[in-house]
């Protein structure tokens, strides 16, 4: 078992790592840039996190299916579930290109946009909108990927797409000269490239694939539970997002150089989250096959080993962050006022992975078993536990301390309700 899961586990962890790249080029190009840049960079990037993020059931829904299908041999509805996933992430792609407007002048009003970078941070989002068909596709492809057991094919496809975008928006930064546009510009030819690739990487599983008919595609009683597993990681993932929204709109509520710490200090979040996500996709894979196959020791022996790598994973980060959180702050900006008012938040930065690594894997753990309403109902009950904590703890402590603090808490919590469901509940969650 511990083969099976760094089998599908270290493609992950290299391709959910090479992930925060394509951020990282951007945020230490433009923080070498100007305050203004880097903020217009985050407001905007915040902005797409929670637009794309909201759609990440296409590719965690697509997973959980297509695992327990591959688990239990059906080759057609694993097919079914591909092509309704493909039509679903077309139907949602195109309107976000014709309410481009709307949702820029919303995502502003909520992220408190500044005059002082609002006209940097439209020009970006106006380019980088273009990016909807290629994310959301790719978030199929990479859901039916970890579902039949290959991570090796979302690592290429990433690896592909941080490589486009490091080269592109280096060239069209540093050489060029485009500013915020580069980076936008440098991100859209990246995600097109990778859905090609993608495209081309799933026609060596055409034999796994069989034709289906519009009226099987879109046949009522397998689409209601198509619906409701993607309807309940919808919900969750909108909880989710607006924790994210949340502490960027309260840290711009303080001002560019607040909002800055903040955008930085995430960066430690992202890197060590993606990392430990690579364990929890390969929960994904292995507890959706067990669990559709119905084989309970094999299943219950995935969540064990899953929660074991990923804790050593987070000691591994801890280390890290304690020893070099300095130099790697170093590395996203030379401003010597956000360097030493990041410096001041590294002590809590340290413990950040420990606390909050239960809450990837447990969502894997979840997402396999295709358990959504529980999974939607730890998320939703963790923000509200966010949002009261913040709100409290801003009373006696400065804004910016009260807001860090509760947002490691919305981690914790989220782990810590999680497993007290598991526990409860095993291979019967819902």
């Amino acid at each position: 078992m511990n083969r099976q899961i760094l089998r599908l586990a270290l493609p992950n962890i290299l391709s959910n790592i090479s992930v925060p790249l394509l951020s990282a080029v951007d945020t230490a190009l433009m923080g070498h840039l100007s305050t203004a840049h880097l903020a217009a960079l985050g407001v905007s990037g915040m902005i797409f996190m929670f637009l794309y993020s909201n759609f990440g059931f296409l590719r965690m829904g697509t997973t959980g299916m297509v695992s327990q299908a591959y688990g239990s041999g059906e080759k057609k509805l694993l097919s079914l579930t591909l092509y309704r996933a493909f039509l679903l992430a077309l139907a949602l792609a195109l309107p976000m290109l014709l309410l481009e407007e709307p949702i820029f002048a919303l995502g502003s009003s909520l992220m408190h946009i500044e005059s002082d970078y609002s006209g940097l941070a439209r020009e970006y989002f106006s380019i980088r909108i273009w990016t909807a068909p290629a994310v959301l596709g790719l978030y199929v492809l990479t859901g039916f990927f970890f579902g039949v057991q290959n991570a090796r094919y979302p690592l290429y496809v990433t690896l592909l797409v941080n490589l486009v975008n490091l080269l592109l928006t280096l060239f069209l930064v540093r050489t060029l000269h485009w500013g915020i546009a580069g980076a936008a510009w440098g991100t859209v030819v990246a995600q097109y490239a990778g859905l090609l690739y993608g495209l081309w990487l799933l026609r060596r599983y055409r034999r796994r694939l069989v034709p289906a008919l519009w009226s099987e595609v879109l046949r009522r009683s397998e689409l209601g539970r198509f619906f409701h597993v993607n309807r309940n990681i919808f919900l969750r993932t909108v909880a989710l997002t607006f924790s994210l929204a949340f502490f960027y709109a309260e840290a711009a509520k303080e001002g560019e150089l607040t909002l800055s710490v903040m955008i930085l200090l995430l960066q430690f979040m992202i890197w060590m989250s993606f990392a430990i996500d690579g364990f929890a996709n390969a929960a994904e894979s292995l507890t959706g096959r067990y669990y559709g196959a119905g084989d309970r020791d094999a299943f219950y022996r995935a969540v064990r080993l899953s929660l074991a790598w990923g804790g050593g994973l987070a000691l591994s980060f801890a280390a890290l962050y304690g020893l070099f959180g300095d130099e790697i702050v170093a590395l996203y900006t030379n401003q010597e006022e956000v360097r030493k008012a990041v410096g001041a938040y590294m002590p809590l930065v340290v413990f950040l992975p420990l606390i909050a690594f239960p809450a990837f894997i447990y969502d894997g753990i979840f997402i396999g078993m295709t358990a959504v309403r529980a999974m939607r109902n730890a998320v939703l009950a963790s923000t509200l536990l966010y949002v009261l904590s913040y709100e409290l703890m801003k009373l006696f402590l400065p804004l910016s301390w009260a807001l860090w603090l509760a947002f490691m808490g919305f981690f914790f919590f989220r782990g810590l309700i999680q497993w007290a469901l598991f526990r409860r509940e095993g291979m019967e969650l819902r």
